[in-house]
């Protein structure tokens, strides 16, 4: 089940950030992220008072969650993006994470689905997101799902310097 999130879910949410975390540090993954700087319980927390965070639960646990929202970041105006449309069109997905204790069971695709079907039921047929350059595994996600990569841009990406971002785009 994906739903809104809650204040009782920002724990929850915390702790698959600092799995991932732990799990880049181990060398398991390489998502090009750092532990206290991007993202944090705060990162949630955050979100889930703007009303943009969404959970997916299993069995009672959040094992995955996802900010969706139309604001763009702001090296989104640098990207040569195919498909050019009306801010209020225009849908994101902001850091999706599954909990790596979950992963390859497909709770990512269907987060992506339902990102999908959220946005095209708020009026916004145009989705982006983006991924860190390093981070290979959710490229090839993101690809197999339909997303095409229109560009990369360097930036400081919430605290972190010397991030290349990947630009990726749909058109439902």
């Amino acid at each position: 089940m994906i739903r809104k999130a809650t204040e009782k879910d920002i724990k929850a949410i915390a702790a698959i950030y600092e799995d991932i975390h732990t799990e880049e540090e181990k060398g398991n993954l390489t998502i090009g992220w750092q532990r206290g700087v991007y993202p944090t319980e705060k990162t949630a927390a955050d979100s889930v008072a703007k009303g943009d965070m969404f959970v997916c639960e299993r069995y009672g646990h959040v094992v995955a969650a996802a900010k969706i929202n139309k604001e763009q970041v702001d090296v989104y105006a640098d990207g040569k993006w195919e498909f050019e449309a009306d801010d209020e069109k225009i849908m994101v997905l902001h850091t999706l994470v599954v909990s790596p204790s979950v992963q390859t069971s497909g709770i990512g695709k269907e987060f992506v689905k339902f990102y999908e079907e959220y946005s095209l039921a708020e009026g916004c047929p145009y989705l982006r997101m983006d991924t860190n350059e390093r981070n290979k595994r959710a490229r090839a996600f993101y690809k197999s799902a339909g997303y095409k990569e229109i560009g990369m841009v360097p930036c400081v990406f919430n605290g972190i310097d010397g991030v290349s971002l990947v630009l990726l785009e749909k058109k439902l």
